[in-house]
């Protein structure tokens, strides 16, 4: 009988003790569920909702928690051969099999896949301590620390960022053969400030139920496939489905969860459109604001701020409303001395609809983050509850939340 074995993975180069554990989980001799060995009372949560030590599917070697939106992490199921697929796809895409750069905790897919894919290629991963946060002025070191004919790494858009933000690190990097990003939506003009300065980024989509990123720059690794449901004629864009060789088996303890209902498919919960087999995303179904009776999608509204002056960064989130049900609100980390809040509403009235328009502007030090990395509107949406219900700092439609 195969037990599920919890499998503590620490956020620097210790985790290369777990050498034989991962190499066991990459040939199925038996079945982990990684844990973050630098955050115990997390750890024990995880392993206890996902019940480790019990009995799993023979098939299963893996069993790797989601970071979704609910809050509650399931545990996608997969196999040895799903997570060999990844890892073959992704050297047959990058060009070739080489060694890789951990830059990301090591329990969530992203940074599991990264060791995995350096030890199937029988190069050691080199890894970086982010226990403490992403530190970009130990890049140098370890990029000159790399082997094999070709260097990767994967890093989250806010590790990319950082790391531009540094002459050092920009040129460290802008010696990988490819740099992976993904976890989040990269912004357009990180993107090409990434490309300006030399880095061979390649911007990736996926998630745990996929074994990591299976689509990049828009267009599927080798094997895996993308179709869309749902599909609104007016804007062409549906519900996006991935199928293929790295979808996991499904859940565990859900054995009838609708997003695994088609045999070999997971049903995602972003939207997008596919133009000559190129997948766009355009958002999530479960982070539209539904105001007025009229749907907004954040994704695009945020693509309109971040072009304007004064904008770092931002995220368009939905509040409370007594006349809309919903009123749309962004979060700015400003660039200098910040937007004009008119030519903000203005500029998306224009480009868009007034719909669409922030009512509410938040202004923050950085965008909250959760998991790997990715964007948490909960968290802005809290944020907003809790200043709005005392009255404190908030004057007219701007609400200033920097320390």
């Amino acid at each position: 009988m195969r037990l599920l074995q919890p499998l503590p993975l620490p956020a620097g180069p210790a985790v290369l003790d777990a050498r034989p554990e991962l190499l066991a989980l990459l040939d199925g001799a038996a079945a982990f569920l990684p844990l973050p060995a630098d955050a115990p009372a997390a750890a024990d949560a995880l392993a206890t909702s996902l019940r480790a030590g019990r009995p799993i599917d023979e098939r299963c070697a893996l069993v790797v928690s989601t970071s979704g939106t609910t809050g509650t992490p399931k545990g996608a199921l997969h196999t040895a051969a799903t997570l060999r697929a990844s890892a073959e796809a992704t050297a047959q895409a990058l060009g070739g099999a080489g060694g890789w750069l951990l830059a990301l905790p090591p329990h969530h897919i992203a940074g599991l896949q990264v060791l995995l894919r350096s030890l199937a290629a029988g190069y050691e991963p080199v890894v970086l301590d982010v226990s403490d946060g992403f530190d970009p002025s130990t890049l140098p070191a370890a990029v000159a620390a790399m082997t094999g004919p070709r260097r990767y790494t994967s890093l989250v858009p806010l590790q990319l960022r950082k790391a531009l933000a540094d002459p050092a690190a920009t040129r460290a990097l802008a010696e990988l053969d490819a740099i992976l990003v993904g976890g989040a939506g990269t912004p357009p003009a990180l993107a090409a400030a990434a490309r300006d300065a030399g880095l061979a980024i390649t911007t990736t989509y996926g998630m745990s139920e996929t074994a990591g990123g299976c689509v990049y720059d828009g267009i599927p690794l080798p094997g895996v496939q993308v179709r869309l449901r749902d599909v609104d004629p007016h804007t062409a864009i549906g519900r996006v489905e991935l199928g293929g060789p790295t979808v996991a088996l499904g859940y565990r303890d859900l054995p009838d969860h609708p997003a695994f209902a088609a045999p070999g498919w997971f049903r995602t919960d972003d939207l997008g459109t596919l133009t000559d087999g190129v997948l766009a995303l355009v958002g999530r179904a479960d982070e539209a604001v539904s105001t007025g009776a009229l749907t907004v999608v954040p994704q695009v509204v945020e693509a309109v701020i971040e072009t304007l002056d004064g904008v770092a960064a931002c995220a368009v989130f939905g509040v409370p409303d007594e006349r809309l049900g919903q009123a749309v609100a962004v979060a700015v980390v400003p660039d200098g001395d910040g937007p004009d809040v008119d030519a903000l509403t203005a500029a998306v009235a224009e480009r868009l609809d007034r719909y669409a328009a922030p009512r509410h502007v938040l202004l923050v030090d950085e965008l909250p983050v959760r998991g790997p990395g990715k964007l948490d509107r909960r968290d802005l949406q809290r944020r907003y509850r809790d200043v709005t219900a005392t009255g404190l700092r908030h004057t007219g439609r701007v609400i200033d939340l920097r320390r």
